[in-house]
């Protein structure tokens, strides 16, 4: 059985990343990371502050992220927004085979969610700029979306994300 390769848990802010992802790794059995975790001090301050970062301030956080996938190729899971195709393709270029799981639920659910969430750095108001950024994963990105509004329990979303990759491996291979 071959290792599985490093997967990026995707999403607007209060999308699940980081609980679906922990959990997505625990049942894999490899490393996890949070993403947000490789920020720096400046970019926490400025979305503390409730200003959204630009494509600059993420180059270098991207370049952690990809760094960290690039040292997990046998199998490692990253929580990471990854909103634009952009950002996306930074990470594939430290590491071609990387898999994302898009988190997507809809405006009313997210915001929901962040009202609720009183122990992120990141503020509901910067939603909205956050679904202006998010760019849907392409045709030809190696990916699966799970709709949060019909899928909301996390074992739920890994159990769909799994098994939509069995059956893609399935028919890679027939």
């Amino acid at each position: 059985m071959s290792a599985a390769p490093p997967i990026v848990v995707m999403g607007v802010s209060g999308s699940g990343k980081s609980t679906v992802g922990s959990a997505l790794a625990q049942r894999l059995r490899v490393p996890f990371v949070d993403a947000d975790t490789m920020h720096s001090p400046t970019n926490i301050a400025k979305m503390r502050a409730g200003e959204p970062l630009t494509d600059d301030d993420r180059r270098p956080w991207l370049r952690k992220v990809g760094e960290w996938l690039a040292g997990h190729r046998d199998g490692g899971v990253v929580a990471c927004s990854a909103l634009k195709r952009n950002y996306r393709n930074q990470l594939r270029s430290h590491c071609p085979t990387v898999l994302f799981l898009n988190l997507n639920g809809s405006p009313e659910l997210i915001g929901h969610r962040l009202a609720a969430r009183t122990d992120h750095f990141m503020p509901a108001t910067l939603l909205r700029s956050q679904f202006d950024a998010l760019e849907p994963l392409g045709a030809d990105e190696r990916g699966v979306v799970i709709d949060l509004d019909e899928v909301q329990e996390p074992r739920h979303v890994i159990d769909a994300f799994l098994a939509a990759t069995t059956r893609s491996a399935d028919e890679g291979e027939g």
